[in-house]
């Protein structure tokens, strides 16, 4: 998204859009975004859309957490990097998803906090918001979308800017959770972003670590991949491929297969395999 970045297309001053050819993240950047939110929204305007219009489905990986909780109760909390509300969109609770770096499929002030309803910010998006990327699809010119509480322009997905703290829940359930954790999955992620890679040396050495993923990570975080490796173990593979392995070897394939036309194509595929 922002190697392609177009700054003279973004609602933004000659100076802010001098910082945006320099960096392109200063489109998601807290400052620039507290003096002009066009910037964040017209990047973020087909993401929000597609999220609102369930345009990106949940694979096989997003059903097992849901799965592990529901059949066994044994689930103590999902972190999360991605920012597309998957996680929450196979009825996982919400108390048991710590979103680390916020999510797009909810709607809040900046400035004072105040919730905004995320279908009614969406309209607001598609009706205030150009599209830079297909400028037929929204108004030539984008309009402020203020908050109901404190008049400001300030309301966007909750994601987390750069330039800001990440939510305190993180930090209020990591050391809670991590302290009674005996196994740790660690699924899709290079491990290169702190602190959210944290999770994996701040579990007891006594807890297990699965890594799944399709090469080795974490090695200078304390991952063991040696052969005499005791407490780590190396799922190698694509995350779907695995966890439907997984799920296979637990019984859960019906289960599965009660959502398998919600799923993505490339997800469903590999069941279908799988049965035959």
């Amino acid at each position: 998204m922002y190697d392609t970045l177009c700054p003279e297309l973004i609602t933004a001053t000659e100076e802010q859009r001098r910082l945006m050819k320099l960096d392109p993240t200063y489109a998601v950047e807290k400052g620039m975004f507290m003096e002009n939110a066009f910037p964040y929204l017209e990047v973020r305007r087909p993401f929000i859309l597609g999220v609102r219009d369930q345009q990106w489905k949940p694979t096989i990986a997003h059903h097992f957490a849901n799965l592990l909780h529901a059949k066994t109760g044994k689930l103590t909390r999902v972190y999360t990097q991605n920012i597309d509300g998957l996680t929450s969109a196979v009825n996982l609770p919400d108390d048991k998803i710590i979103s680390v770096h916020g999510t797009i499929g909810k709607a809040s002030c900046e400035t004072c906090g105040k919730e905004m309803d995320f279908s009614s910010f969406c309209d607001q998006v598609e009706r205030k918001i150009k599209d830079i990327y297909n400028p037929q699809n929204g108004p030539k010119e984008s309009e402020a979308i203020c908050c109901d509480s404190c008049g400001k322009a300030t309301v966007k997905p909750q994601t987390v800017l750069f330039g800001s703290s990440l939510p305190t829940e993180f930090f209020d359930h990591a050391e809670e959770d991590l302290l009674s954790a005996d196994l740790l999955i660690v699924a899709g992620t290079s491990l290169v972003v702190s602190p959210a890679n944290s999770l994996v040396y701040n579990v007891p050495q006594t807890s297990h670590r699965v890594i799944i993923n399709n090469e080795q990570v974490g090695k200078e975080l304390g991952i063991d991949y040696g052969p005499n490796a005791e407490r780590d173990f190396f799922a190698q593979g694509n995350c779907d491929d695995v966890f439907l392995d997984l799920i296979c070897e637990l019984g859960w394939l019906q289960d599965l297969n009660e959502v398998v036309h919600n799923l993505p194509e490339d997800s469903a595929h590999l069941i279908s395999e799988k049965r035959k």
